[in-house]
């Protein structure tokens, strides 16, 4: 008898808890926000002139500098703020209310004050908790602050889950950061001290291009049809009952504290380095070549149908087709699928080389990711792919030996989405290889024509790999994993670096989480 009440009251009774703990939140009426667009009248600033010789020598391509080192990451977005004199337009799924965060912050509210027109769409799902930070930024006359896709409560996210999970589920992964119209960057990084090096606990290895050129242009034109798709909803409409005046007041005061605190830190007497290697940067330090931003179109996270015209995944998947001799795939969350993984054993059939460098569980953030992918690591291996695991680090690495987006900290986990093909052009961008990027998240990403940048990081991913990696391989139909360690080779027939209880917890789950949540 209790069976079956529950089962017959317990969808009823946890709805009323959600709308309980929602407050019986509803999102406001989606009327049409007022549209705004990329300002294009920027000949006359700075950062226009300064690129103007090379982008008129380069005619229809794309200048790109990688960004590996987290500080330089950093500080190039910082200085992008402090350089902007007309637009900062800036999208991110995450933005932390930590040192970094506060401090690119505290530059929109400097730039916005002296004129400066900022555009800030964040995903909604990481804005719980910070509503006096970002009513405090919106509340400026030249600061306007939208979020996408929204929770209809303000400070809860598990009412919204519980409630309207079909919806709620599906974010928005892009991250660009665009100043007048000239320079942008995109990559893997979010906004946070992680993604930065700038806390002792988990650093993420990642990865970041800014450019100029015809990319900037495409990656603006990206920018304005999410800003103005009716999934972006202005932050205002969630105001009721704040009073934007003394919204303002309170953060010009809070944040001054923070950026003071800030100044004082360890980390900015760290970054003076990253700011001194780029004061250097000049022309010659920006590999030119063809380019193509692909990202998804906004309306995917209502269920828009999959095209070549709307989704960034088809256009992915016919770079990967042209690929002739060597593949290399970096993707912190890879759970292929049997499609996938058939079709990557297949190019290695055909003599091309298929290198995979994922993550380990033990740097693996969202362990029920490393379930997904637990499923294929036999097919892959059997079937002649390379594949790497990216460890934690137990120990501080020497300076020469660090790798090639990495700087050491406590603990690591690999969060750079890239692929690199023929050692010719590569992949850059938000992109993971699961299906939460290919179906459910929106992304970005840019293909570049860059030999240099291809052939480096293919070199170099052969040369570090198994000192920062592990490989997986087949020995006697088991899995083992081997790396390298003060020179000599290690083998063990484990996760490495784990507990069996966490073995035995993420084995779990291989066999009843669903493949189309991850």
């Amino acid at each position: 008898m209790a069976i079956s009440t529950l089962s017959r009251f317990g969808p009823a009774l946890c709805l009323s808890v959600a709308l309980a703990l929602s407050g019986c939140a509803q999102l406001p009426d989606r009327e049409p926000a007022p549209p705004s667009w990329t300002l294009r009248d920027i000949q006359d600033t700075e950062l226009a002139k300064a690129t103007a010789v090379e982008i008129a020598a380069h005619p229809n391509q794309s200048g790109a500098l990688i960004l590996n080192d987290a500080m330089d990451a950093f500080v190039a977005r910082l200085g992008m703020v402090v350089a902007a004199q007309k637009s900062l337009d800036l999208q991110y799924y995450i933005w932390h209310d930590d040192l970094t965060g506060r401090v690119l912050h505290n530059g929109l509210l400097r730039a916005a004050d002296r004129g400066v027109r900022v555009r800030l769409l964040l995903d909604d799902l990481d804005t719980s908790g910070k509503s006096d930070t970002l009513f405090g930024l919106d509340a400026h006359p030249n600061i306007e602050i939208r979020v996408f896709n929204p929770f209809a409560s303000r400070d809860g996210r598990v009412a919204g889950f519980v409630t309207d999970f079909g919806r709620v589920n599906r974010r928005m992964h892009n991250k660009t950061f665009t100043v007048d119209n000239s320079l942008t960057v995109l990559g893997g990084r979010n906004i946070g001290d992680e993604y930065f090096n700038a806390t002792e606990d988990v650093v993420f290895g990642d990865l970041d291009v800014l450019c100029q050129g015809k990319v900037v242009e495409e990656v603006s034109i990206q920018f304005d049809l999410y800003w103005n798709s009716p999934w972006a909803y202005p932050l205002s409409r969630f105001a009721k009952g704040r009073d934007p005046g003394v919204d303002l007041a309170n953060f010009r005061v809070e944040t001054a504290l923070h950026f003071e605190e800030a100044e004082q830190s360890r980390y900015a007497q760290a970054l003076v380095g990253a700011v001194e290697r780029l004061k250097t940067l000049g022309s010659d330090d920006f590999s030119w070549g063809n380019s193509k931003l692909i990202y998804d179109d906004p309306g995917k996270v209502g269920g828009l149908e999959l095209s070549t015209d709307t989704h960034l995944a088809p256009e992915l998947l016919k770079a990967m087709a042209q690929v002739q001799h060597d593949l290399l795939i970096i993707s912190p969350y890879f759970v292929p699928g049997e499609r996938l993984t058939q079709y990557l054993v297949t190019m290695v059939e055909r003599g091309i080389r298929v290198r995979i460098v994922t993550n380990s569980l033990a740097a693996n953030d969202v362990p029920v990711v490393h379930a997904g992918y637990m499923r294929y690591r036999e097919a892959l291996v059997a079937g002649g792919v390379e594949l790497f695991e990216f460890k934690a680090p137990l120990e501080s690495p020497k300076e020469e030996d660090k790798a090639p987006f990495w700087k050491g900290a406590s603990r690591g986990s690999l969060h750079a989405k890239s692929l690199v093909f023929d050692e010719q052009g590569l992949f850059v961008g938000s992109f993971n290889l699961d299906a939460r990027s290919a179906v459910l998240n929106t992304e970005i990403g840019v293909l570049l024509h860059s030999p240099e940048y291809a052939e480096h990081f293919s070199k170099e991913i052969d040369k570090v790999v198994l000192d920062w990696a592990y490989q997986v391989k087949l020995e006697d139909d088991e899995l083992v994993w081997e790396t390298r360690h003060n020179g000599e080779l290690i083998r063990t027939d484990v996760e490495p670096d784990t507990s069996w209880w966490t073995r035995f917890t993420t084995g779990f789950m291989r066999y009843i989480v669903p493949e189309k949540l991850l």
